[in-house]
């Protein structure tokens, strides 16, 4: 079967399968994991990952592709219009942000490096928004960060690494406020507790008690991001 992605996993002690809602396949494998064995695995699971996407399709029917007019971003309450200026034997395409008014500008005519030169206003917007937030809850919680990247992970929403980086999601930026608030405590409180242990629970639920909510809201939280990101 193609059309699946492998990602190994330093956690993981068996073989997975993960099919998100939008149809993408995703194999989390240990690590030094065989690629005979992950053909095999997914072969024997090919009813199953059907299934799942045929249940996935009929829910939820593909959403047609469009490149964006406007942009809302929740998350930090924000809003923007979204303008395109094609300019002729451009090669690229670049943008630039004025108050609520994005413009990309240059081969507009090419949807894919649209996309691209979205994505980079994405990550710099959150560059600037995410920083003094998690800046504001490290004081809070006690729980100290070195660096923080932002990415468009397409596995997970926000990660702690052992040195001390916390990486972040854009895509956050299309959920609630509190959602964001939320994975950046679950993140910093990682300094702390690298796994998720009861401590690790009890130190998240001190400063947001409603984490288990949250959390389960994330499972699903796919929906909230437009077709045109590329993500789920």
């Amino acid at each position: 079967m193609s059309g699946f992605s492998v990602r190994e996993s330093g956690r993981a002690k068996r073989l997975s399968i993960k099919v998100y809602p939008r149809g993408r396949v995703e194999v989390v494998v240990p690590k030094r994991t065989r690629p005979k064995d992950v053909r095999e695995f997914v072969e024997a699971h090919r009813s199953w990952i059907q299934n799942a996407r045929d249940n996935f399709a009929a829910e939820h029917p593909a959403e047609p592709f469009a490149l964006p007019r406007s942009v809302v971003l929740p998350g930090v309450e924000k809003q923007y219009s979204v303008a395109y200026e094609p300019e002729r034997a451009a090669r690229t395409v670049r943008y630039r942000c004025t108050g609520n008014r994005l413009v990309l500008s240059g081969r507009t005519s090419d949807e894919k490096l649209c996309v691209g030169a979205l994505k980079r206003w994405l990550i710099s917007q959150a560059k600037a928004e995410y920083l003094p937030i998690l800046r504001s809850l490290s004081a809070v919680t006690r729980c100290s960060f070195k660096n923080m990247h932002v990415r468009g992970q397409r596995t997970c929403w926000g990660s702690h690494s052992s040195s001390g980086t916390v990486s972040l999601n854009y895509c956050l930026m299309f959920l609630d406020p509190a959602h964001l608030r939320y994975v950046m405590i679950h993140e910093l409180c990682h300094a702390k507790h690298m796994n998720h242990s009861r401590r690790f629970w009890r130190l998240v639920s001190e400063f947001e008690p409603d984490y288990q909510r949250l959390d389960k809201d994330l499972n699903s939280s796919w929906k909230k991001i437009p077709t045109w990101v590329g993500i789920y």
